[in-house]
């Protein structure tokens, strides 16, 4: 079994949505793994030394096995491209990315694909995501990944989670790509950047 991984954002000293990361670290090693024990991510994280974003990827599986640090820039995205996959699994956040980088290798001249499991949108392969029905912004129920920074967001009520169809696509104007790294807001698309 590959070994899992959290990623974390570090900014201006301070480690964002820690609490969310330890929750689901904790969670994986309990459902996955039979941890009964919890561990804290404040243990073996290093914050106040970096200003700038920074990427913390923390890899672990019973135990933290690594921790690194590097700096983060936004990959941009402009285009997207629907891509089914009905057997996409990736609800626990683990080093192998092997479904993501087969998905991903189908965006032909787009930038990501946005994945459509059991007639449902889902995730991107690096963002969740969340479209403007012109009241809300609403984020697939059942995302490949849950993120940390959505569960953040479903919880200020700032998003809602519904079902989303492809078919549906015409009643949203605009769709977000976020996740722990990239704020809410920083990649905005209007919905017609979305090929079929």
């Amino acid at each position: 079994m590959s070994p899992f991984i959290e990623t974390i954002r570090i900014e201006d000293g301070r480690i964002h949505n820690l609490s969310y990361h330890n929750r689901r670290m904790n969670e994986t090693r309990r459902n996955v793994l039979r941890q009964a024990d919890t561990l804290d991510l404040s243990d073996y994280i290093q914050s106040r030394d970096f200003r700038e974003r920074t990427k913390c990827r923390v890899e672990y599986d019973n135990e933290i096995r690594q921790v690194e640090y590097a700096a983060y820039h936004i990959r941009p995205v402009s285009s997207l491209r629907l891509v089914v996959d009905d057997e996409a699994d990736y609800r626990y956040k683990s080093v192998d990315r092997s479904v993501l980088n087969r998905l991903f290798a189908c965006r032909g001249t787009e930038d990501d694909v946005l994945i459509v499991r059991r007639g449902l949108l889902t995730d991107t392969t690096i963002c969740n995501v969340a479209l403007w029905d012109g009241k809300r912004w609403v984020t697939p129920s059942v995302p490949l990944l849950a993120g940390t920074k959505r569960a953040s967001l479903l919880d200020r009520g700032e998003l809602v989670a519904g079902d989303i169809r492809p078919e549906d696509l015409p009643a949203y104007s605009r769709i977000r790509l976020f996740n722990a790294m990239i704020e809410f807001g920083e990649i905005d698309l209007p919905v017609d950047r979305i090929v079929l």
